[in-house]
């Protein structure tokens, strides 16, 4: 891949010297959906797809960018003086998001780049190409520019500039798992305090799947922020009686001896899929750190269940592909992950069964739905970084 995209920038802008090559991963959630705005736990892990970049420091203050999955849109220029957000820039306002944050954090960027970028993470799938371009162009100015910046840090400033500048309002969670990723482990963050310890991903003769269900979210953002009001009035009816300042904070005993409190039926639901599939994440933990994969999935399965009857946040594309997963011989477990309405499941199956499970699964969904999920298979790499 590398001698890939050295081809490709010397295409573009016409010479080969002194050019530096990057990867940025993909992430995906294990489980602990929808729990970081509520003050609880998610449990990622970085992906070995994502996104490459070939970068070369230029002497003045212009910047030229070039992405290979975006080719209508040709070359982007801006210059380092003038950094505003614009909407005919599409993808390149992401990067000029991380520049403007950390030029206003006092890091030195005092001269332009060309940059190439090519990414293989599956576009509209949820499996977070955003924040990997935000990483990515987070690192490269970190060592072209010998800035130093702590690596959590860096994750806090991109994560600001999708808030601030691109204007989306995402949680830490993918920024986290892309910069902090490590092989061959997940990653147990509490979005509180960013408190975070690396679980063993030792899944020996099991390998994960992610299904892509090949339908675009529409819903997902209204139906985001309906969720989120809901937690936040139940929040507040607990906060008459509990001190507590999220309902990441509880127990499930604590939660099933006081939801008498939240006067919706719906809103009871919607808490209670936050409280239990935060304890789930701790549940996965504990599983992974015994080597003990059964339990692992059928914790998959529960956290589907929950998303599904509490949180209602599925769909029967989601449904489709994970009830068929359930059903196949080779499958441990089998979850949505991401926001949902559409996206991706991330299944745990045999290594040897996936090719039939690929195949059985695809078949039952087509027939279903009316056209074809993709599947990947999902090796667990290292976060962002030179190569």
């Amino acid at each position: 891949m590398r001698e890939n995209i050295l081809k490709g920038f010397k295409k573009f802008f016409g010479y080969s010297e002194k050019v530096r090559t990057f990867f940025s991963p993909g992430r995906v959630n294990l489980i602990g959906e929808h729990t970081d705005y509520n003050g609880g736990n998610v449990f990622p892990c970085a992906l070995s797809f994502g996104t490459y970049g070939a970068v070369a420091l230029r002497e003045d203050k212009l910047v030229r960018m070039y992405s290979e999955n975006f080719t209508e849109i040709g070359v982007i220029e801006f210059n380092l003086d003038a950094i505003k957000y614009e909407k005919e820039h599409d993808w390149v306002n992401y990067p000029k998001g991380v520049l403007d944050v950390l030029m206003k954090n006092g890091y030195n960027i005092e001269r332009g780049f060309d940059a190439y970028i090519y990414g293989n993470i599956p576009n509209g799938a949820g499996l977070s190409s955003s924040a990997s371009l935000e990483l990515l162009i987070g690192v490269m100015m970190d060592e072209l520019f010998k800035l130093n910046i702590d690596r959590v840090q860096l994750v806090k400033y991109a994560q600001e500039a999708e808030n601030k500048f691109v204007g989306v309002n995402c949680g830490i969670m993918d920024q986290f798992a892309i910069g902090m990723g490590k092989k061959a482990h997940a990653i147990l963050l509490d979005c509180n305090n960013l408190n975070y310890s690396y679980v063993p991903l030792e899944l020996k003769d099991l390998i994960l799947v992610i299904g892509n269900t090949n339908k675009r979210r529409g819903l997902a953002d209204s139906k985001y922020n309906e969720r989120r009001s809901q937690c936040e009035t139940a929040l507040s009816e607990l906060q008459k009686i509990l001190k507590i300042k999220s309902l990441g904070e509880l127990s499930i005993e604590e939660f099933e001896s006081n939801k008498h409190l939240i006067n919706d039926e719906i809103n009871r639901k919607r808490a209670k899929h936050a409280v239990y599939e935060n304890q789930r994440t701790l549940k996965a933990k504990e599983a992974l750190n015994h080597g003990d994969l059964v339990t692992f999935g059928k914790l998959m399965n529960e956290s589907h269940i929950s998303l599904r009857d509490d949180y209602e946040v599925t769909g029967i594309e989601l449904d489709t592909l994970v009830e068929l997963a359930w059903s196949h011989e080779g499958t441990l477990g089998s979850r949505m992950t991401g926001a949902g309405f559409g996206g991706c499941t991330i299944s745990l199956v045999k290594k040897d069964k996936v090719e039939d499970f690929i195949s059985k699964v695809g078949q039952g969904y087509k027939e279903k739905i009316g056209y074809e999920a993709s599947f990947y298979i999902a090796n667990v790499g290292d976060g962002t970084r030179e190569i």
